[in-house]
């Protein structure tokens, strides 16, 4: 099977699954599919099983390439991959089982003011700080969805993972003051991946929509990536590394 067919094959299960996502993951030696002699990947039911495996462990289990790679390298060698750890089952739990799902492509969840509250497990002045440092922006539903004034605000599922992730960041000390310069960070990236897409969206078409949001889904994975890598390389001499 071809990468194309891959991405179409795994795309219903993990929505947010790109070609670059996984020219990094063979990059990372966590896959190996063989090449044809033109230089074309080539992907055999083994292969898409053991992308399928790392693609759910990273989702499920938060796990860091490194850890899923000894996995993938004990079961080689025939031996049964660990279980999860008690700090991973813990994540999950406080996750309900994908922390992101609500925000998803193609999940639609629109709650109100005390609705997200429960949902998230915090508290009327949580949301409050959340709103004052621009983490969270509640909109108003579309016409003729009743009520006006504060009672008609309501939020997606985006601030729904917002709300759990600055709540998880919360157990380490982390306040929502202390996030301002990643909203301003990522508010200026927004803005350099839209200035990128911006000719895609300008053309017409199912075709044009589909390739801008491919784009953007390669955009956001490569800068997270390097997001992740500048901060850990800064980290590195307090580390000892």
């Amino acid at each position: 099977m071809s990468i194309g067919g891959v991405l179409t094959l795994l795309r219903p299960e993990f929505p947010d699954i790109s070609i670059s996502k996984i020219r990094f993951l063979e990059a990372e030696g966590l896959i190996e599919p063989q090449r044809s002699p033109s230089g074309y990947r080539k992907f055999g039911p083994a292969d898409i099983e053991r992308l399928r495996y790392v693609l759910r462990v990273q989702r499920d289990r938060y796990l860091p390439l490194r850890v899923i790679k000894d996995q993938l390298d004990a079961m080689d060698r025939g031996l049964e991959p660990a279980g999860p750890t008690p700090a991973e089952s813990a994540r999950a739990q406080d996750a309900e089982g994908d922390p992101d799902s609500a925000g998803r492509e193609g999940t639609t969840v629109l709650l109100d003011r005390p609705g997200l509250i429960a949902a998230a497990g915090i508290q009327d002045t949580d949301l409050a700080r959340l709103e004052e440092f621009g983490l969270i922006q509640p909109r108003r539903p579309r016409p003729g969805a009743g009520g006006d004034g504060e009672q008609a605000l309501v939020y997606d599922g985006d601030a729904l993972v917002v709300a759990r992730l600055v709540a998880a960041l919360g157990r380490y000390g982390v306040e929502p003051r202390h996030l301002r310069q990643t909203k301003a960070a990522a508010d200026r990236e927004a803005a350099l991946v839209e200035q990128i897409v911006a000719p895609l969206l300008h053309r017409r078409g199912a075709r044009a929509k589909a390739g801008a949001e491919e784009t953007v889904r390669d955009l956001l994975a490569l800068t997270s990536r390097l997001h992740t890598v500048l901060v850990t390389t800064a980290l590195a001499p307090r580390l000892g590394r």
